[in-house]
């Protein structure tokens, strides 16, 4: 009987990770967009190349505005698993595994663990946690390492935990390699709850902690001093002020309060609804502290700060997906909200989205250049989301409530995922140049590129993506003059002017290459 006990609990942890597969792993192609996981994914096929493991580079030159922390484990995860784009993604896709085991681990330490399953399946079907979770960058791989730190100071209650203490040393110097002084905003939105465990900063095994997290840093710092006229730290911080101060991407104070709820779509409300029943009913202060003060306190300092992007808040992401847990248990659960939320939910949301799928083909049919494969799935996941979320009853129990909700966006979630739509997302681009590949002109020879226009934004998104997919890559050269006879060379001048001059000879011009033409010197 114990056996079979035992065997049971067993085969429910191979469900519970079988769950997350068709959310995590992508079985088609895939291809980059251009910023900013190509410009990551060409600076590592730099590193390899060039044997290069110190700076990072844009063709010959030096960019001193970032860490090499991405490149390094692109470039490695390449060199173990061999040179494809698969290796490429698998540095996030292990942050995205090891942030869902973590966010699982904190919803055991904060409520129990009969729904610990929720808060993961919940982050995991966020838009905003799934869309990241699937791009070659360092947003979500520096989310999971504050994510861990919260969960180590979380688990500190005495000296005793020496592991943990240590964790959450380790973890700041790790994040600062991934995003520098973006490191900040966590440890100062935690310093409430800091100040609390004081103790802990006086801790012999947190400053051991700090050191080791650090190292990797350190090692960088000190390897690429000798290429530099002053220390690296002071490029890093010229970056920061850059960020600091007026720049494309500076947005209103109110961004993130509209932002957030957008892009933490379809569970907003309830994240919404569990920050205010925490804050106002929850006497635990630990838990308040965390799931309340810290994501409060964050999107503060965030919106202070003059650069606002959608994903500086995929650090808060495990923590609104645990206070998205209480909002439901609070609103299905309540005498006075639960019919209420119930008509919300399996009635006016599943019309809401039938409505966006008839919307679909009778305004925007034209508008999204979908493939018959993405359309389909994306029509059968809203339409599955809308089914499944009518099944929602008066008479549910919190159990049966969980699951209904969550089967919806799961689904929609994992047929998007395999449509290839968050994956594959220069398909055109990647199409044409598979087609041109299969020559040998492109199998054979070295391929240069003229640098002299990839400064323009929409010039440099193209050939950093033409780049990564053309087999043979040649250096950079400051102008097609300084091509020899016979080379070849990816270019943006225009075919009028290579008409004009019989000096060379246009091999490719195509429109989803545009402005980019590959082009021989006679």
């Amino acid at each position: 009987m114990h056996n079979m006990i035992e065997i049971n609990h067993n085969l429910k942890k191979i469900l519970k990770i079988f769950l997350f597969i068709p959310l995590i792993f992508y079985y088609g192609k895939r291809s980059y967009i251009a910023f900013d996981e190509g410009f990551y994914a060409l600076q590592a096929r730099w590193i390899q190349e060039k044997g290069n493991w110190t700076i990072p580079l844009w063709w010959d030159e030096y960019v001193l505005d970032r860490t090499n922390g991405l490149q390094v484990l692109i470039a490695k995860s390449q060199e173990i698993f061999g040179n494809n784009i698969f290796a490429a993604y698998l540095p996030t896709t292990i942050a995205a595994i090891l942030m869902l085991i973590i966010t699982y681990k904190l919803h055991e330490e904060f409520f129990d663990k009969n729904f610990a399953i929720v808060s993961p399946l919940i982050l995991s079907t966020t838009f905003l946690w799934f869309d990241y979770s699937h791009l070659a960058t360092q947003d979500l791989i520096f989310s999971c390492l504050v994510t861990i730190g919260v969960f180590a100071l979380v688990r500190i209650n005495n000296n005793r935990n020496k592991y943990y203490i240590l964790l959450f040393g380790i973890w700041i110097g790790l994040a600062f390699m991934m995003k520098t002084f973006l490191v900040a905003v966590p440890l100062a939105a935690l310093s409430p709850y800091l100040f609390l465990k004081r103790k802990l900063l006086i801790n012999k095994l947190f400053w051991l902690g700090l050191i080791i997290g650090f190292v990797p840093y350190l090692i960088w710092a000190y390897s690429i001093d000798s290429y530099l006229d002053q220390n690296i730290i002071f490029y890093l911080f010229s970056k920061f002020n850059f960020l600091s101060n007026k720049n494309d991407s500076t947005n209103p104070f109110y961004y993130y309060f509209w932002n957030i709820p957008v892009t933490f779509l379809p569970w907003s409300i309830f994240s919404i609804i569990g920050l205010i029943s925490n804050t106002l009913e929850n006497k635990d202060k630990n838990q308040k502290f965390i799931l309340t003060y810290f994501p409060l306190i964050l999107i503060l300092i965030l919106s202070i700060f003059s650069t606002k992007t959608p994903y500086y808040p995929l650090q808060i992401s495990s923590i609104l997906s645990l206070n998205s847990y209480i909002g439901i248990k609070y609103l299905f659960s309540s005498k006075r909200y639960k019919s209420l939320f119930v008509f919300i939910t399996s009635k006016l949301i599943p019309l809401l989205l039938v409505t966006l799928v008839f919307a679909r083909f009778i305004f925007f049919k034209h508008v999204l250049n979908f493939t018959i494969r993405e359309n389909t799935f994306i029509i059968l996941g809203l339409l599955s989301f809308a089914l499944a979320w009518t099944f929602i009853k008066e008479k549910s129990n919190l159990k049966e409530i969980f699951i209904t909700l969550i089967i919806g966006p799961y689904l929609l979630t994992s047929l998007v995922l395999q449509s290839g739509l968050f994956t594959d997302r220069s398909r055109e681009l990647r199409e044409t140049m598979e087609y041109l590949n299969s020559f040998d002109i492109m199998k054979n020879e070295i391929i240069k590129v003229d640098k002299s226009n990839s400064g323009n934004q929409i010039a440099q998104s193209k050939i950093i993506r033409i780049s990564l997919l053309t087999p043979n890559l040649g250096d950079g050269i400051e102008s097609i003059e300084k091509m020899s006879p016979s080379d070849l060379a990816w270019t943006t001048v225009s075919s009028k002017e290579l008409y004009k001059n019989h000096s060379y000879q246009i091999i490719y011009d195509y429109e989803t290459l545009s402005p980019w033409k590959l082009i021989r010197k006679n």
